[in-house]
């Protein structure tokens, strides 16, 4: 086995503020060498130019369907339309359903007697008119 190596020089130990000059020495310099090299390259992660805002696309009845909104009869009574009222609330929220849509979307989960009503009062002034009621 080969023999242990030992050293005869002892290493001059370092105090604390050298320590913590060398730190700062050292993050300094990295930080400028890092901003240099921003500046001397074409970086798109920089968001240096205006941000476009996000063209607004139009939301489909099969994603609103997609959420699962309740449909509604119209024999449910009160508690029953309370209830479809905030589950197609929060239908809407989740999917970030535009308000032009909002009504048109709600008016196809109707069934039975809630689509006879539905009917009823959108045929006289027309379906374009009754999808634009808030």
């Amino acid at each position: 086995m080969a023999p242990k190596r030992t050293s005869t020089s002892a290493a001059p130990a370092m105090t604390q503020a050298a320590i913590k000059k060398l730190v700062a020495d050292s993050v300094s310099a990295a930080l400028e060498a890092q901003a240099a090299t921003m500046v001397n390259t074409d970086n798109t992660n920089m968001n240096t130019g205006e941000r476009e805002a996000p063209v607004a696309r139009k939301y489909s009845y099969k994603e609103f369907m997609s959420c699962q909104p309740f449909n509604f009869k119209g024999t449910e009574g009160v508690v029953g339309l309370i209830r479809w009222f905030k589950r197609t609330k929060s239908v809407f929220s989740r999917s970030n359903c535009t308000e032009d849509c909002k009504v048109k979307f709600a008016a196809g989960t109707l069934t039975e007697e809630a689509l006879s009503w539905w009917n009823s009062f959108a045929q006289p002034i027309g379906i374009e008119e009754a999808y634009k009621i808030t």
